[in-house]
């Protein structure tokens, strides 16, 4: 699916469009281009920060969000490359804490595509060298580097080093290219193992496990498994983390739903697991309440969207767009019903299968609205409320979702919960609509 991007900067603008005209947009996989784009530039990623590399189908965002969090508790400076943006294509470079200002993102997508030129290197790519590139020119302590596709072949994956790699939650998505079979899924997400460098996973059922095992011993590097290095559990409104080292008590997560608990883990993992950069156990401890990481089951705010909906209404956001990332939600919502009037507001990318999402988020609601996902192809809103009825679900299709939520609104006449999910893009849209766009 190819990726978006606009920008009210007109410099920023203009090297948007010529990305588009060098590039060939979709997503395409393979190290050539990149490392030959790299070369091209001095080969920066060789003079980034020490890096902590996050693969994974669901959770990775969250975990390079506490990975950051508490790091930058630590008294360190961090920068963030992650994808893809909701709003603000500046979204994907943090530089030193903050996102990469418009000036500076002109000037080095302007100088990395002048060296683009006859690469075909896609969009990924492009962006990729340029986070490279700002990273390896601006001193901090640290960089954490999302996977965005996979991790074998993710242009990501050129980094020879890291300091340390995780891997989040599986399952299937992107079968385009990484198909169906959730032991070859954990193969191509393992492959960002590293000679020497360990390797931080989350539990999984045995065949993955073992795929996993076998990637990583074929590069040479060391696992540290939940359930075997380490353990976590929720015990009395606490994270509890025990590894080798010792056992951690730390807050539940500001971040909603149980499985942020999980990702909280993955990250203290990987920090207590590296050795080149020193963070105190406090800092673990504020980082379970200060992180954020828009769109993940994300309260949204008083503002021009929200105001469709009756007052003492409650609208969540997420990006939930597979089945894997819809059970975790679902069960964040396992009491909606019981507690009022409940809605889902969903859109999905054409290439997404929308029928598993459908069952577990329309079971846990009273009212589905679907909608468009805008500038990308996707499901038609009336196909898919069609899909939600044939599920047993009340559904009706809208055309926005200012459309959406005033639907709603009439429908129930009262306060009412909304979820607003299916797409991320499709959160890059809300966020606007309401003025809360990403910092």
């Amino acid at each position: 699916m190819p990726d978006h991007a606009r920008s009210q900067d007109p410099a920023v603008q203009a090297q948007l469009d010529r990305l588009w005209s060098l590039s060939p947009g979709a997503d395409v996989l393979g190290l050539e281009r990149i490392t030959q784009l790299l070369a091209r530039l001095g080969d920066p990623q060789n003079d980034m920060p020490p890096v902590f590399h996050v693969a994974g189908t669901n959770g990775k965002g969250s975990t390079c969000a506490f990975l950051r969090a508490a790091i930058e508790a630590a008294g360190h400076d961090v920068h963030v490359y992650s994808s893809p943006h909701l709003v603000r294509f500046n979204e994907r470079i943090r530089i030193a804490g903050r996102l990469i200002d418009d000036a500076a993102l002109a000037a080095i997508l302007d100088e990395v595509l002048n060296h683009a030129e006859g690469l075909g290197a896609s969009f990924f790519e492009v962006t990729t060298a340029a986070a490279f590139l700002a990273f390896a020119r601006n001193p901090a302590a640290a960089t954490i580097i999302e996977v965005g596709l996979g991790g074998r072949l993710d242009a990501t994956n050129i980094l020879r080093a890291p300091a340390i790699c995780g891997i989040a939650a599986l399952g299937i998505d992107h079968e385009a290219f990484l198909g169906r079979s959730l032991t070859g899924i954990a193969r191509e997400k393992a492959g960002i193992a590293k000679l020497g460098v360990p390797l931080v996973t989350m539990d999984y059922a045995r065949p993955l496990r073992e795929a996993i095992a076998r990637a990583a011993d074929a590069a040479g590097a060391p696992i540290f498994a939940r359930g075997q290095a380490w353990h976590s559990e929720t015990r009395g409104g606490r994270v509890v983390y025990r590894d080798e080292r010792g056992t951690l008590e730390l807050p539940r997560p500001g971040l909603v739903g149980a499985h942020q608990s999980r990702n909280l883990a993955l990250a203290v993992a990987m920090i207590r697991h590296q050795s080149v950069l020193s963070i105190p156990d406090e800092a673990l401890q504020v980082a379970a309440h200060h992180a954020h990481w828009p769109a993940r089951m994300q309260a949204l705010g008083d503002g021009p969207l929200t105001r469709y909906l009756p007052a003492g209404s409650q609208c969540w956001l997420d990006g939930a767009h597979n089945p894997s990332a819809a059970v975790p939600v679902a069960r964040t919502m396992a009491h909606w019903r019981e507690e009022g009037p409940s809605a889902l507001v969903l859109g999905m990318l054409a290439n997404k299968e929308a029928a598993p999402v459908l069952s577990r988020l329309g079971a846990m609601v009273d009212l589905v609205v679907t909608l468009p996902v805008p500038h990308h192809a996707c499901h038609a809103p009336e196909e898919l409320a069609e899909q939600a009825r044939g599920l047993g679900y009340r559904a009706v299709a809208a055309q926005g979702p200012s459309d959406a939520l005033a639907r709603i609104a009439a429908h129930f006449g009262q306060p009412a919960k909304v979820l607003i999910a299916g797409s991320l893009y499709l959160a890059g849209q809300v966020l606007e609509e309401n003025d809360e766009l990403p910092q």
